[in-house]
């Protein structure tokens, strides 16, 4: 993905974890990117590419306050160098500048568009807020609104902290209304700084450092495992039996991949990482979105093709580095298949076992995983003898009933619906099987 505007953002969001990044530029200066290295990304990303459809990917920061005459340069530079492969663009933003002309310009040229927004007002409210500290759910509700009036193809992403993880049926129930079909849930963990983060002025710590058991605590903010855990099971729960087909959770997908041994779209889940890197603004290509800190910087792209750096063995060394560095407790575990440990960056907890290395959220995976794995068996062997995922709703609802059967008395109402006696519905067609 590209940073255009680098670490810049209209927003002051108290969880950010990315504009603290101004440290390794200019504290002061101006993020954004300049004409040679827009034309050098996009010349050299499509040239790298040997499929013959190219997508990019544009981030922050918040890259709508580069204005549409950015994205115009885009288009065009684009088009210049597409050499006939078909090109598509997402845009992630926070959603506040969104307007008619910006609707306007994304539905035109089919850009997808992500927009933050963390729930209901309250929940949404907690944390992102703008620079004088005033809440924002209006503004991104008006940007909202305005690419539904547009019919600008948008989805949803929700950062799951220590606030909403609380509220998972609120949340999900809130994103339905919202518009959009496919949702991202990212748990938000960061830690207080260690003596590496101060050096380099940064208030939240980087990677943790391999083998050491004694970490910096998470901030007040970060989602805790357990409840992380039951906040994906409860929105599994109501999403496995109404909305399947209807809506799209992107942890649910990514894990049904899994259960299907097709791997892993999703770096998180993958049993190995380094193929999604980060651009920033000045041309200098990182190993991750989650590692721009300068011991994983690769390069720039005006000094060497991105090709080039992206194949290093420095960052082969980073993607394998995920799978060769799983605790033991991680390596027998059950579900390791789905897992495969997470997000490196999150890798600080220790194991029951006493070993380092363990993903903090492992406990709310496990938990999560485990609870999904009839369903996701389910699901799989429905799209193998090539069914639709969907029929899974019939199925749950069913045994649900099974369930409520088993607990009704005589005289009750029927749990069927029917409007009859449980003892002349249901009841009755039991007492004769």
């Amino acid at each position: 993905m590209a940073k255009p505007a680098g670490p810049s953002c209209n927003l002051d969001c108290r969880y950010c974890f990315y504009t603290e990044k101004k440290q390794l530029f200019r504290p002061d200066g101006t993020y954004r990117m300049s004409d040679a290295v827009l034309e050098a990304y996009i010349s050299q990303y499509i040239q790298a590419q040997d499929l013959p459809v190219v997508d990019f990917a544009w981030q922050g920061g918040e890259p709508t306050t580069l204005g549409i005459n950015f994205f115009r340069k885009v288009l065009a530079l684009q088009c210049k160098h597409a050499r006939g492969k078909k090109i598509t663009n997402a845009i992630q933003t926070n959603g506040v500048l969104l307007d008619d002309a910006w609707c306007d310009f994304l539905t035109r040229n089919s850009f997808l568009v992500g927009v933050s927004i963390d729930g209901p007002r309250e929940l949404h409210d907690c944390y992102r807020v703008d620079k004088a500290g005033r809440p924002t759910f209006d503004q991104v509700m008006a940007g909202v609104e305005c690419m539904r009036k547009h019919k600008t193809a948008f989805n949803t992403l929700t950062v799951v902290h220590r606030q909403n993880a609380y509220y998972p049926l609120e949340v999900y129930r809130f994103l339905k209304t919202v518009g959009g079909q496919v949702m991202q849930f990212i748990p938000l963990v960061e830690r207080e700084p260690d003596l590496s983060a101060q050096r380099l002025g940064f208030k939240l710590s980087g990677p943790p450092v391999p083998g050491t058991r004694k970490q910096p605590p998470v901030t007040a903010w970060s989602v805790r495992p357990e409840p992380y855990g039951e906040f994906l099971k409860a929105i599994f729960d109501e999403w496995v039996r109404r909305d399947v087909g209807r809506f799209f959770v992107q942890m649910f997908d990514v894990s049904l991949a899994n259960w299907m041994k097709a791997g892993s779209s999703l770096c998180l889940f993958a049993e190995e990482c380094g193929r999604a890197m980060v651009l920033e603004h000045n041309g200098d290509l990182y190993a991750c979105d989650h590692y721009v800190y300068p011991d994983y910087r690769l390069g720039n792209i005006l000094h060497q093709p991105i090709s080039e750096l992206a194949n290093s063995s420095q960052q082969r060394r980073f993607g394998s580095r995920k799978r060769t560095a799983l605790p033991q407790y991680c390596v027998d575990c059950e579900v390791r298949f789905a897992c495969n440990g997470g997000c490196p960056k999150r890798r600080f907890a220790t194991s029951p076992r006493g070993e380092p290395g363990l993903n903090y959220l492992c406990a709310g995976y496990r938990s999560f995983f485990n609870h999904v794995d009839e369903s996701m068996r389910t699901m799989a062997h429905y799209l193998r003898w090539g069914q639709p995922a969907a029929l899974i709703m019939d199925r749950v609802r069913q045994d649900d009933l099974q369930e409520r059967l088993k607990s009704t008395r005589r005289n009750a109402p029927c749990p069927c619906g029917s409007g009859k006696k449980f003892r002349k519905c249901c009841g009755r067609k039991r007492s004769r099987g």
